[in-house]
């Protein structure tokens, strides 16, 4: 079998094949396109091509396998795959030639897959999400253009915040110097509206995103995400290794009998993490009913307060979505 490796890049891509003892078979520079890429590999003896996680390597990945090789996507933070390369030098030619011998040795960390239906479902969820933060960018600047005029629109749902703004007693010259940004506020509105109903009814008809539903304050869209991101639940040896992932573990820079830690990494997609912590504070606020979490939480809260308190609850609800999830068990409340 040949071996190698594609350094890709948005514009051009280099490839590199060798023979199992390393001699050079191949090596050259090719536009990044299908087209090009297949013309490189079609017709070739089977090979076994390593290219590292990114945007565009799923497609990339997806071309080379239909001319019949192994590919590889490997994790690109593992600094072995590169030890054959010099780091004062960098070079996309030096960087292939890395990849060829690690893909050769087997040295390099598997990157996940994700299925082409929940990559889908990320593709409609991310949307929503951009929208949602057009939204949110377009209210606080009409909020503030009424702030210079001495108008204040009240605290209220964003869907709610044209309505709000048409009951108010606005001039005629702020009016027309906003009614772009109003109209756009309700075109906003509606296509997230859309878009909610759309993936709510996704949720009904997916029995894994019914359970995780089950959980307190995790709706259709935080329970789609987590199915989304996840996408293969035993991919993951244990709980810390989903929380590590979504970045909700704590920061720690310990050595010797020194042991110090910091806020949570942040690592991992932004979106899901930002929508656990709103099911927390959404957990928070439940004072009747809440259960063992709610009142969990609250010592917590009494101890480093609530907003610690609140993200270590983002954190234990992963961990519940996995074992729900890993389990086949829908949430049950226990009592505080």
């Amino acid at each position: 079998m040949e071996y190698g490796a594609i350094d890709l890049h948005q514009r051009y891509t280099w490839i590199r094949l060798v023979t199992p003892d390393g001699t050079e078979i191949l090596e050259k520079r090719v536009p990044t396109t299908r087209e090009a890429l297949t013309v490189a590999f079609a017709g070739r003896p089977r090979a076994r091509i390593l290219i590292e996680s990114s945007t565009e390597s799923e497609w990339v990945a997806q071309t080379i396998e239909a001319c019949g090789h192994e590919v590889i996507v490997a994790a690109p933070g593992y600094a072995l795959m590169y030890g054959h390369r010099d780091p004062r030098i960098k070079t996309d030619r030096r960087d292939v030639r890395a990849l060829a011998e690690a893909c050769r040795l087997g040295i390099y960390r598997l990157a996940h897959r994700v299925s082409a239906e929940q990559r889908a479902r990320r593709r409609e969820l991310k949307v929503r999400e951009v929208l949602v933060r057009q939204r949110t960018a377009l209210i606080n600047l009409l909020r503030a253009e009424l702030r210079q005029e001495g108008l204040r629109l009240r605290s209220c749902a964003a869907e709610s915040v044209v309505r709000q703004y048409r009951a108010l007693a606005v001039p005629a010259t702020l009016a027309a110097g906003v009614s772009l940004l109003v109209a756009a506020l309700e075109d906003l509105t509606d296509a997230i509206a859309a878009s909610t109903a759309a993936l709510t009814e996704v949720a009904k008809a997916d029995p894994i995103v019914r359970r995780l539903q089950t959980a307190p304050s995790v709706g259709p869209i935080t329970s789609l995400t987590y199915r989304a991101v996840i996408d293969d639940v035993f991919r993951f040896h244990d709980a810390r290794g989903v929380t590590a992932y979504l970045g909700l573990v704590p920061k720690e820079e310990s050595s010797g009998d020194r042991q110090r830690k910091g806020g949570i990494t942040k690592a991992g997609p932004t979106g899901l993490r930002v929508l656990l912590i709103q099911a927390s504070w959404g957990i928070w606020r439940q004072r009747k009913g809440g259960g063992a979490l709610h009142a969990w939480v609250e010592r917590l809260a009494a101890r480093r307060g609530k907003r610690i308190a609140v993200v270590a609850l983002a954190r234990r609800l992963a961990r519940i979505l996995y074992a729900m999830w890993r389990d086949d068990k829908d949430y049950r409340v226990q009592p505080a």
